[in-house]
């Protein structure tokens, strides 16, 4: 397996700016409004949102202010996220050298690509990831507040949520790995209708409660092996943000719900 071929920004333009002093100032804009970590632990995962930048940005940003602080601890990225062009079983996993943004190259780790290609429904396929904008648009923000990092790109197709949180906890590491869930919440309900459903979505997150179904959220195989993996690994969520684009750029009759969550490390409290 070679590689040698880049992948190359393919919703730039249209998700986020194609410019790279344009893209830098909005995202550097987005964190500036995002509450910084205070958290004496780096983030174990993060369930961020995927749209466009004018509509989840700010949510997006509520993440990966999260990660600033941990600059030079995390070194490699599972991104894992939905394919909404391709349909296939199991997992797609990029074969390709690096993905490009208009901030540069972000190189893919290539063992752990070859260590998931030798796992029951794990296909090494460019295919899916050609036009797929799920784990692009978390790249320039990863950009921006990381240092020098990997990244393991991972694209579901019809898939248990059991069996990929078994590959979770394949590629789970220590500190220096962090998983990124991409995924929108509800979609083009009205605005109140949204919020209830988000609401309900989001209380199943913070109780690590693997119940979400498809018309919850469209990455919904990754957010529920989250879930189970989180569990599993004594993890606590933390709701960062939750909206929807009524509140940021969109129309309230149709709206699309967006949350950022954060994972960690139970931390324990000293008894006096």
């Amino acid at each position: 397996m070679a590689f040698h071929a880049v992948r190359p920004a393919m919703v730039a333009g249209h998700f986020y700016p194609v410019d790279p002093q344009a893209l830098t100032a909005q995202i550097q804009g987005l964190l500036a409004h995002a509450v910084p970590s205070d958290a004496l632990v780096p983030p174990k995962a993060l369930i961020v949102p995927h749209a466009g930048y004018l509509y989840s940005g700010p949510i997006a940003a509520s993440a990966y202010a999260q990660l600033q602080p941990w600059r030079d601890v995390i070194r490699r990225v599972v991104l894992l996220g939905p394919s909404h062009h391709e349909h296939f079983p199991g997992v797609a996993v990029a074969g390709t050298g690096a993905f490009a943004t208009p901030l540069g190259e972000v190189p893919v780790d290539h063992d752990a690509v070859f260590a998931m290609a030798q796992r029951a429904g794990v296909l090494v396929d460019d295919r899916p990831h050609a036009r797929e904008h799920a784990l692009e648009v978390q790249l320039p923000f990863l950009q921006t507040v990381l240092g020098h990092f990997r990244v393991l790109p991972l694209l579901t197709g019809m898939v248990e949520p059991g069996a990929l949180a078994g590959l979770l906890d394949a590629v789970w590491g220590g500190p220096e790995t962090l998983i990124v869930v991409s995924s929108d919440l509800s979609h083009y309900q009205p605005y109140e209708q949204a919020r209830e459903q988000d609401t309900a979505s989001v209380a199943s997150m913070l109780a690590l409660a693997p119940t979400l179904q498809q018309t919850d959220a469209c990455g919904v195989s990754g957010v529920n092996a989250l879930l189970m993996a989180a569990r599993n690994h004594g993890l606590q969520a933390t709701l960062l943000d939750m909206r929807n684009s009524g509140d940021t750029a969109g129309e309230r009759g149709s709206v699309v719900g967006y949350a950022a969550v954060n994972f960690t490390m139970q931390t324990r409290h000293a008894v006096h």
